[in-house]
C-alpha cells in the first residue's frame, strides 16, 4: 500500500471514531432534559498544577477538559455542561498514566452502556484500557510500568467520580467537605486480596504495592491477571450537582498525605474568596503541600462549579432567650 493510501485510511478511521464519540455524547443531553437535570447550569471552570516534589521523576499525568463538545468538535456544542478530568499516579515510569490518560476517554464514551448507563460504561471502559495496556506491553516491554487513576465526568448536574487507587476527589458543599472516592489501600480490601491467594506485607500488596487497586502493572508476576490480586476494576460515584457545589479538588496521593479533606477544602475556599481563579487555587495547594515537606510527586486539579467567589459563611445566629421573673 502507497503512503497517501494508508493516510487516508488512516485519517477515515480517525474520523469515523471522532463521529462516533460526538454520536455518544449527543445522548446525555435529551436524557438530562427529560429527567429535569438542566434546572440548575453548574459554571465550569478549572485549573491544574502539578511539581515533581521530592522524587527524581516526574510520573503523574493529569487531563482537563471543561468543554467536551468544543474538544471533540463542532458538532457536540450545546448547551449544558459536558466535562471530563482525571489523575492518573503512575509508577516504576509514566507510560501507563500516559496511555490512561489518553485512552481511557475514548473508551467512555464508545462504550455500549453509555450514555444509558454511565457507571457501567466507565468500569467497562478503565477494564478496556487496562486490557488495550496489557496487549501494548506485550509488543513492547519496555511500557511496563502501573499507575492509579480518578476521573470525573460531568453532564449536565450529573457528575460521576471513578477511581482504582489511591487518589482522591472530594466536593465542596456550602462549606462541607463531601468525599467523592475512597482510597483502594491493601488493608481496606484485605479479604478479597486474600481470596485470591495474595498477601498484605507492612501495607504492602503482595509486598510491593501500596494499593489494592490500579491499571497496568502485568510486569510484577502473580499481580496482575486472571484471579489475582491487583484489581484495575474502579468505583464508581454519582451525584447530582446544587447550586450549594462549589468547587471539587482532585488530587494525587502525595497531595493528601499531607491534607485532610475538610483542611484542604477550607484552604482552598479562603484562596478562591481572595481570587476566584482554579489554576492560581490549585498553585496555592501544591505550595502548601511542598511547603508541609510531602515526599511524593503532586498534581491538583481545582474544579468549580460556580462563576463567583465562595460565598463567606457566617454561624447561624440564635438569639438568648433571657428570662425575667416578676417580683
Amino acid at each position: 500500500m502507497g503512503i497517501a493510501a494508508e493516510a487516508s485510511q488512516l485519517n477515515c478511521a480517525a474520523n469515523m471514531e471522532r463521529d462516533l464519540m460526538q454520536d455518544s455524547l449527543q445522548q446525555p443531553l435529551a436524557i438530562a432534559q427529560e429527567s429535569g437535570l438542566v434546572d440548575f447550569e453548574p459554571c465550569i471552570r478549572s485549573g491544574v498544577w502539578y511539581d515533581i516534589g521530592a522524587r527524581e521523576n516526574m510520573e503523574d499525568e493529569h487531563v482537563l477538559i471543561d468543554d467536551l463538545g468544543e474538544y471533540l468538535g463542532p458538532q457536540t456544542l450545546l448547551t449544558t455542561p459536558r466535562s471530563y478530568y482525571g489523575v492518573f499516579d503512575g509508577h516504576d515510569g509514566k507510560n501507563a498514566a500516559q496511555f490512561v490518560k489518553e485512552k481511557l476517554l475514548k473508551y467512555i464514551v464508545t462504550d455500549v452502556a453509555f450514555p444509558i448507563a454511565i457507571e457501567e460504561a466507565v468500569q467497562h471502559a478503565f477494564l478496556e484500557t487496562d486490557a488495550a495496556f496489557a496487549e501494548a506491553c506485550s509488543a513492547n516491554k519496555s511500557l511496563s510500568s502501573g499507575t492509579t487513576a480518578i476521573t470525573v465526568l460531568i453532564l449536565g448536574r450529573e457528575i460521576f467520580v471513578a477511581n482504582a487507587g489511591d487518589c482522591r476527589a472530594v466536593l465542596c458543599r456550602k462549606g462541607k467537605a463531601i468525599e467523592m472516592s475512597r482510597d483502594h489501600k491493601p488493608n481496606v480490601e484485605r479479604s478479597r486480596i486474600e481470596a485470591l491467594g495474595g498477601f498484605i506485607d507492612d501495607g504492602y500488596l503482595n509486598g510491593y504495592l501500596s494499593v489494592a487497586r490500579a491499571l497496568g502493572n502485568f510486569h510484577i508476576e502473580g499481580l496482575k491477571g486472571h484471579n489475582c490480586p491487583l484489581s484495575a476494576e474502579p468505583e464508581v460515584r454519582r451525584a447530582v450537582l446544587t447550586e450549594d457545589d462549589e468547587f471539587m479538588i482532585i488530587g494525587c496521593d502525595g497531595f493528601w498525605d499531607v491534607f485532610s479533606n475538610e483542611n484542604a477544602v477550607a484552604f482552598a475556599r479562603r484562596k478562591l474568596q481572595q481570587h476566584n481563579d482554579p489554576e492560581q487555587c490549585s498553585h496555592d495547594l501544591v505550595d502548601e503541600a511542598l511547603r508541609r515537606n510531602t515526599s511524593d510527586n503532586l498534581t491538583v486539579v481545582v474544579v468549580c462549579f460556580q462563576k463567583n467567589p465562595p460565598p463567606r459563611l457566617f454561624p447561624r445566629f440564635i438569639p438568648r432567650r433571657h428570662l425575667h421573673s416578676d417580683k
